[in-house]
């Protein structure tokens, strides 16, 4: 079994002699500003997108849901949304369920993508 000393691990992270103890902080905040810009800010402009385009849904748009339903929107609801399938077929699903228009970029990741990660 081997023993380490960590010592002059535990040393390193002292202050030195006549320094300030802000000089601890900045490699702390560089990695918060790095972590932030990464990973937070990407995801809250993601979530904004998504928010203004179900905002933006009205009736008759033809919709793709993230489980692969294609339909026409019929009836827009506060949290739900009324979509024709097929004729005389009609589901209520979640605005949260629409991941884009017909025929053009989805804008919410396919429900069996998200379940991957």
């Amino acid at each position: 079994m081997t023993i380490f000393y960590v010592g002059p691990v535990f040393a390193m992270g002292g202050i030195p002699e006549g320094g300030s103890p802000w000089v601890q902080f900045v490699p702390f905040a560089i990695v918060l500003a790095i972590f932030y810009f990464i990973i937070l800010l990407p995801m809250k402009r993601k979530q904004q997108k998504v928010q203004q385009f179900l905002d933006g849904l009205k009736v008759n748009d033809r919709i793709v849901t993230t489980g692969g339903i294609y339909g026409q929107i019929t009836r827009l609801g506060e949290r739900t949304v009324q979509v024709q399938i097929a004729d005389k077929v009609r589901i209520e699903v979640s605005k949260a369920a629409i991941g884009g228009l017909q025929g053009q970029e989805a804008v919410q990741e396919p429900a069996g993508e998200r379940a991957s990660q």
